[in-house]
């Protein structure tokens, strides 16, 4: 697949945009993943990682960027005993997940529209 799209792109002043169309139009039909508590998840083969083929996951980035990542670091640093217990019900954490999740959604979705908003006026200026 990724030598017929490198074939594609082409080397003329379009082939950056359409490597990044076509890369994220190929992408898109790909599950997101979500944020949930393991608290209210009986089935611990739901924190399985499909394409890391591990059993248990989370991930997380720099908590300067999400407000998932910082309740992620909180608790992990909580199970491992570098602070105090999180005083929250796990089912408020995955009230916070879902909210998450739905924003997470939201934004996915207004990026979606703006790239097929792009590709509808790039391909109707190209000849």
């Amino acid at each position: 697949l990724q030598k017929s799209l490198s074939e594609i792109f082409g080397a003329d002043k379009y082939s950056r945009a359409r490597k990044e169309v076509l890369t994220y139009m190929f992408s898109r039909p790909m599950q997101m993943a979500l944020y949930f508590c393991t608290g209210v998840l009986k089935d611990e083969t739901l924190f399985h990682h499909y394409a890391l083929n591990v059993p248990l996951y989370t991930h997380f980035t720099s908590p300067i960027r999400r407000y998932a990542d910082i309740v992620v670091h909180r608790l992990l640093c909580a199970s491992l005993g570098a602070r105090s217990p999180i005083k929250m019900e796990k089912e408020a954490i995955q009230k916070q997940a879902d909210h998450c999740n739905d924003r997470k959604m939201a934004s996915k979705r207004v990026q979606e529209l703006s790239a097929d908003l792009f590709f509808s006026v790039f391909v109707r200026v190209r000849p």
